[in-house]
């Protein structure tokens, strides 16, 4: 990918090399014609074109220094920052934002990981609490960290975040919709401590939790897997049965 972008910085370069100011022509013959170009007109085109250059040169040479940088080992790609939400939002459980992670999916109907306006829209009016387009546009703004104008399910599970630490208003859109989800976002980290060492307990105790969650879901995966054997093993002794 790196490269096809390398490609066009190169031929974008090679045409604007070539391009060279097209002549002009105009009433008075090849005197006015120059007069025409030397004129402010034709100096801000030039000084225009000088600029695109400079810039192309000095984009096209940071590309191509940081790839023989890559090449060489003297540099690492750029990692895209993958969002973990058990890690970020250690206040929920991982039932809690397995539950929102749910949600979220039910009504990101267009499944492009995104909740827009018209998606917002319908999950308001299905949750029994319609909001007014500016109303929705507001929800979507108190959360839109990127200012895409709609929302990731990080920014979904902003909601809760505020619902649970308190800083959304009561009657706001978004605290309706915290509250109509069914979701229970009471706080479960050392939020609330009164000093050190009960903070230390509630965090160990959260941990200890999030490890029993685990267990718990993987125990639950074994026996899935283990009651479908027992049925592939009962299905095969009954052909065996009826093949004799």
């Amino acid at each position: 990918m790196a490269t096809d972008e390398l490609a066009q910085k190169l031929q974008r370069r090679l045409l604007l090399e070539e391009s060279g100011p097209e002549p002009a022509s105009a009433p008075g013959g090849e005197e006015a014609a120059a007069g025409w170009a030397s004129g402010p007109a034709g100096q801000e085109e030039e000084e225009g074109r000088s600029s695109m250059l400079a810039s192309a040169d000095s984009e096209l040479g940071a590309k191509l220094s940081r790839r023989q940088d890559i090449n060489e080992g003297m540099a690492q790609p750029r990692q895209a920052k993958v969002f973990n939400p058990y890690t970020e939002f250690k206040e929920f459980s991982r039932r809690q934002i397995k539950d929102m992670e749910q949600m979220f999916r039910l009504y990101d109907s267009g499944k492009d990981g995104y909740i827009d306006l018209m998606e917002l829209k319908l999950m308001m009016e299905k949750l029994g609490a319609p909001q007014t387009h500016l109303g929705l546009k507001n929800m979507i703004k108190e959360v839109d960290e990127d200012f895409d104008g709609k929302l990731s399910f990080r920014e979904f599970l902003l909601i809760f975040h505020k619902a649970a630490a308190g800083e959304l208003e009561e009657d706001s859109g978004l605290m309706t919709l915290a509250k109509l989800s069914e979701i229970d976002v009471s706080t479960e980290g050392v939020k609330g401590a009164k000093n050190f060492f009960e903070a230390k307990v509630q965090a160990l105790s959260s941990a200890s939790k999030f490890e029993a969650e685990i267990k718990a879901e993987q125990d639950e995966r074994k026996r899935e897997e283990e009651e479908k054997k027992h049925r592939r093993a009962a299905f095969r002794e009954l052909k065996s049965a009826f093949s004799q």
